[in-house]
Parts: structure tokens; C-alpha cells; sequence
């Protein structure tokens, strides 16, 4: 299986270098909000088949909610949102443009050979 994280800081339109298991696993789990300065991140998992270095096909994406207090290296990490309208929202029309691009320029053969619903998570509105 095939699988790639890109992890956008909410507002912005280009992923940061670090991936979600980069920038979050040495982080302790908050357990309560008060008093930290959460800094919202949205972490995006797209799934293929074929090698670890090259999908054939993508078949599936994930989005999620996560924060971080930097300072407190503390976090909290929703739950992976699979249904097409919550990735739809959670997503800016800008993160949806470079997701599509880069999928399409570095895996041309795995986006044509991608399902409909698949690309169409990725059509601006």
C-alpha cells in the first residue's frame, strides 16, 4: 500500500515539510484545552495501491483536526474524517488545488487511473 501525508497549518495553502507523525509524536496528549495556545493544523492521508515509492492508483483520503501548543509540546488529534462532504469542508479551496497538483504532476498514471469520487473531492466549488 501506498500512503502520503500532507499536513497544512489550517490557513494555509502549501504543507509544511514535517508530517503529521513528524511534528506530533514526541507530544503528550492534552487532556484539557485551559491554558494552552492551540495552534489548528490540518493533517491530509492519501491512500494508493502499489509500492511505498510509486501508487498506481489512490484510493482513498483522509482528513483530520489536529493542534498544537508548541511551547507545552502538547497536542490534540481529532479523529480521521473519511466521508466526502467532511472533507469537503475541513479542506480550503486552495489546499484542495495543490493536493490535486501534486498528485496529478508526481503520479500522472495513478490519478487517471483513480476513480471519479476519488478526483472529485478535489473540484473547486
Amino acid at each position: 500500500m501506498w500512503k502520503k501525508n500532507f499536513l497544512f497549518r489550517a490557513t494555509e495553502s502549501t504543507p509544511l515539510t514535517q508530517s503529521e507523525n513528524e511534528l506530533f509524536h514526541d507530544t503528550e496528549p492534552a487532556l484539557d484545552s485551559a491554558g494552552l495556545v492551540l495552534e489548528k493544523f490540518l493533517s491530509v492521508w492519501v491512500q494508493g495501491e502499489g509500492s511505498e515509492e510509486k501508487p498506481s492508483v489512490f484510493t482513498n483520503i483522509y482528513v483530520r483536526t489536529a493542534m498544537l501548543d508548541v511551547n507545552k509540546h502538547v497536542s490534540l488529534l481529532q479523529p480521521l474524517q473519511g466521508r466526502s462532504h467532511q472533507i469537503k469542508q475541513l479542506l480550503l479551496s486552495e489546499q484542495k488545488q495543490f493536493l490535486r497538483q501534486w498528485l496529478e504532476v508526481h503520479a500522472p498514471q495513478a490519478w487517471e487511473s483513480s476513480e471519479d469520487h476519488f478526483r472529485d473531492l478535489f473540484e473547486l466549488e
